[in-house]
């Protein structure tokens, strides 16, 4: 082991880290500037500075030369003299400065993890108390979305409908709002069209009819029968139903032709908005002007033929999916053929027997298939039911105005999950795709098929 101080017994062996030109030699020649010192265990901590050589070794000199220059003495605090450890003694060692740097490393990492446990903590404690909370959007907000405020609805649980959609920040900052700006005016029931992270004032003068419209929501589903529709209408607009059934009695008086036994196919799907002091006639006008829009838009303006489409398109909404569409107006026009032989006019379509039933279901009786007394079954009556048994979309209406060029006569579906439908130009060809079918329905829940 190689130490920074001389050669204790003087066996001329030097450091391996020190040059020969220091003298360390044990000869005559033996450098006498740094004289031997007496250590101290009880002085020096560092054990790397305890001379280990036999005490009687320890002369004051080095055992190689008579010229050595012995080492001055040091004034203890008590009086006694010993002598001063030598200037190379008192330089640190490489290993006690590892370990210094070693302690400052630690302690700056200590640090560095006790701050950030703090500064989590404190993160921590303001979401649990709601202290990083935003207590209000400076607005005027994104987007749009529709709000329902129900009858009853004070100004609390609005501000909690409110708070819960983003409309507003803070449930308990629109109530403040409310108090302070409101006038005694009261929010009124209704569909309001709203924005996203809205100020609690710009929330409150949309509600009130300062920035805002209120109206009724209505969303009416493709393929909804027009008894289906009065009871949306009247669960969101609260006009009594009479006033709907009575406006179906008579739909020559908006617009439908001679045909039209009903409103039936003419309530055009989709979602509605209307302002709250509309009427039942405005809102039903509205929707049948939607509908001779969209057959307009497919091309079609002779008001006999847009009544023959409308009909051909709630079928093909009722049989098929959309991305079949065009193939299902294609079989139906082949079946409408007068040089039709394969199924001589008859569309067999169940869905037109279960309207005229008045029920919804794929499984009918021979009896039920066998009815003439029915005007909607197409099992027993050639060509078209008497009118549409419900409310097609626009893509049903552009399929059954621009049918697809197939040989086809006959479709299933096989799958309900699916929605995957085989086609086929022969019956017996259906046969196989109608037992493929039943063997699908006979792996489901009980009641799936019916």
């Amino acid at each position: 082991m190689s130490h920074r101080y001389p050669d204790p017994y003087g066996t001329g062996e030097r450091p391996d880290h020190e040059p020969a030109a220091d003298g360390y030699a044990g000869g005559e020649h033996a450098d006498t500037r740094y004289p031997e010192p007496h250590f101290d265990d009880a002085r020096y901590e560092d054990d790397s500075y305890v001379d280990a050589r036999p005490a009687d070794a320890h002369t004051g000199a080095h055992t190689g030369g008579e010229h050595q220059e012995a080492a001055p003495a040091v004034q203890h605090f008590f009086g006694e003299e010993e002598p001063a450890p030598s200037r190379r003694s008192r330089r640190p060692s490489r290993e006690k400065q590892r370990r210094r740097r070693r302690r400052t490393i630690v302690m700056v990492v200590v640090l560095a993890v006790f701050a950030g446990a703090v500064f989590g903590l404190t993160v921590f404690l303001r979401d649990l108390l709601g202290m990083n909370e935003v207590e209000d959007y400076p607005g005027p907000g994104e987007g749009t979305v529709s709000f329902v405020v129900q009858p009853g609805d004070g100004p609390l649980v609005i501000g909690n409908n409110l708070a819960s959609e983003d409309i507003v920040a803070s449930s308990k900052k629109f109530v403040e709002v409310f108090q302070q700006e409101s006038q005694g005016r009261e929010i009124q029931p209704g569909t309001f069209e709203m924005r996203l992270q809205m100020s609690a004032s710009g929330a409150l003068g949309a509600l009130l009819g300062d920035g805002g419209t209120a109206v009724h929501y209505a969303a009416i589903p493709r393929d909804q029968r027009q008894n289906e529709t009065f009871d949306e209408l009247v669960a969101s607009t609260g006009i009594p139903l009479e006033e709907f059934t009575a406006l179906a009695q008579d739909p020559q008086a908006l617009g439908l032709p001679e045909q039209a036994v009903s409103l039936e196919g003419y309530l055009f799907p989709g979602e509605y908005r209307f302002p709250v002091d509309m009427t039942a006639e405005e809102i039903i006008t509205e929707m049948v002007q939607n509908a001779f829009n969209a057959l307009e838009e497919a091309g079609v303006t002779d008001p006999a033929e847009q009544y023959r489409v409308l009909t051909k398109a709630s079928i093909i909404q009722a049989e098929a999916g959309e991305a079949d569409y065009a193939t299902v107006a294609g079989a139906i026009e082949n079946r409408l053929r007068a040089d039709n032989t394969e199924t001589n006019g008859l569309i067999q379509s169940d869905a037109t027997v279960t309207y005229g039933l008045g029920r919804k279901s794929y499984n009918l009786t021979p009896e039920e298939k066998a009815d003439t007394s029915n005007r909607w079954n197409t099992y027993a009556n050639p060509g078209l039911p008497v009118g549409p048994i419900g409310s097609p979309s626009v893509e049903a209406i552009d399929a059954a105005a621009n049918p697809a060029d197939v040989p086809y006569f006959y479709w299933v579906t096989v799958n309900l999950d699916s929605g995957e439908t085989k086609f086929s130009s022969t019956l017996a060809e259906h046969g196989r795709y109608v037992a493929e079918y039943q063997q699908w329905c006979s792996t489901q829940e009980a009641g799936r098929c019916d």
